[in-house]
C-alpha cells in the first residue's frame, strides 16, 4: 500500500474529521469532540490513535456497535467522587463531561476520581491528563481495552494493553505529560501497520501460538508483549480493577474488539484522578528543581518532550496524514464528489 502523505493544517483535519462524523450521523457536539481528541492524537505523533481510526469508528456507528447518539450522564458518588455512563457512545464526548465535572471538583475538595463506564476507545490518554494538568492539577488516568496481554507465565490473552497516563503542571511551559502503554507498543500500531501493509518489528508481539511474529495479523490474532515481563502484567492487573471492577465496566477479557464493526459494545471502562497539589510544600519550585536535575544529565531527557515537540511542529506547519486515510475521510464526509 502506498505510503504517499498529504500535509493538512490542524483546523482543517479537525473540520474534516467532523464532517466525517456528522455524515455517519453523530450530533455535531459529539463529532467536534471526537474528531478534536483524534487530530489532537495525530499531532502528536501517535498515529494509531488518528486518522487510521475513522472508518473504524463510523463502521461502528452505523452497525451500532457504538450509539452515535449518545449523550453521557454524570452522577456525583460522593464530595469527590464523579461517576459518567458513556451509554455505549464514544468515550470522548463522555471523558470531557468526567474531566469538566472532576476538575471542578478538585478545585473545592483538593482531589477527584472519576470514574466512566460502558465506554469506548479513549485513544490517547495524554490528551486528557493534558487538560487536567492545564487546569493547575495533577492528573493520572487508567483504562481498559480487549484483551490483549496475556497473565505471566500463559499466552491467552487476558488483559488490554491497558495504558496509563499522569500530568503534572509546570509553572512555565507545557505540563509535564506521561502516556505509556503496557505492552511494549500500544496495539494501535499494529493496526496501523496492518492497513498500511507493513511488518511490525520483533519484539512487539506474539502469534496465538505464543511465538514471536512480525505479521500484523498473526500479532492481532496473538498477544501483545508486556513491558518488564511480570512487572508489567502486574500492572496490568492493577488497571484492570480500577478501569473495570471499580467502574462496573466489562473486563477486557469481556470486551469485543475496537477494530470491528461486528459484535455488541465493547463496555470498555477509564478511571481519572485529580489532585490540587497547593502551595504548602512548594510544589512548583520543587518539580522544577527535579525535572532541572534530569534535565542536567548527559543523555538525559525528560518524558513528553519529543510530544510538545511534534505539538508544536503540528501547529506551526500541520500533520502529514497517509493519503489513504485522507482519501477515506473525504469520502466519508462527502467530500469527493
Amino acid at each position: 500500500m502506498s505510503q504517499e502523505k498529504e500535509n493538512i493544517s490542524l483546523e482543517a483535519a479537525r473540520a474534516l474529521m467532523r464532517r466525517a462524523f456528522e455524515a455517519a450521523g453523530v450530533p455535531e457536539a459529539s463529532a467536534r469532540s471526537v474528531a478534536d481528541a483524534l487530530v489532537a492524537a495525530e499531532a502528536e505523533g501517535q498515529v494509531g490513535h488518528g486518522f487510521s481510526r475513522l472508518s473504524d469508528y463510523v463502521a461502528q456507528v452505523q452497525s451500532g456497535k457504538v450509539n452515535g447518539s449518545a449523550v453521557p450522564t454524570a452522577q456525583k458518588t460522593g464530595a469527590s467522587a464523579v461517576t459518567v455512563d458513556a451509554q455505549h457512545g464514544f468515550a470522548y464526548p463522555a471523558m470531557d463531561l468526567a474531566i469538566e465535572t472532576g476538575v471542578a471538583m478538585a478545585q473545592e475538595t483538593g482531589c477527584a476520581a472519576m470514574s466512566i463506564t460502558r465506554s469506548h476507545h479513549c485513544g490517547a490518554l495524554s490528551i486528557q491528563v493534558d487538560k487536567i494538568a492545564q487546569a493547575g492539577l495533577i492528573g493520572l488516568m487508567v483504562a481498559n481495552a480487549p484483551a490483549a496481554i496475556a497473565p505471566w507465565g500463559s499466552n491467552v490473552p487476558l488483559y488490554g494493553t491497558n495504558p496509563i497516563a499522569f500530568s503534572a503542571p509546570r509553572k512555565d511551559g507545557p505540563p509535564l505529560v506521561i502516556d505509556l502503554s503496557l505492552s511494549r507498543v500500544a496495539r494501535g500500531k499494529v493496526m496501523n501497520a496492518k492497513k498500511t501493509g507493513q511488518p511490525i518489528p520483533e519484539g512487539w508481539a506474539l502469534d496465538s501460538e505464543g511465538n514471536p511474529t512480525t505479521d500484523p495479523d498473526a500479532a492481532l490474532a496473538g498477544s501483545m508483549i508486556a513491558i518488564g515481563e511480570a512487572k508489567g502484567t502486574a500492572l496490568a492487573l492493577m488497571v484492570e480493577i480500577l478501569a473495570a471492577a471499580l467502574t462496573g465496566a466489562q473486563f477486557s477479557s469481556e470486551m469485543s474488539s475496537y477494530f470491528s464493526a461486528d459484535g455488541p459494545p465493547p463496555g470498555s471502562g477509564q478511571f481519572l484522578l485529580a489532585i490540587k497539589p497547593g502551595d504548602g510544600p512548594g510544589f512548583a519550585a520543587r518539580i522544577e528543581a527535579l525535572l532541572g536535575q534530569i534535565a542536567a544529565l548527559e543523555g538525559a531527557r525528560i518524558p513528553g518532550t519529543r510530544r510538545i515537540a511534534a505539538l508544536e511542529h503540528a501547529r506551526a506547519h500541520g500533520i502529514d496524514v497517509p493519503v489513504q486515510y485522507l482519501h477515506i475521510a473525504r469520502e466519508l464526509a462527502g467530500d469527493d464528489g
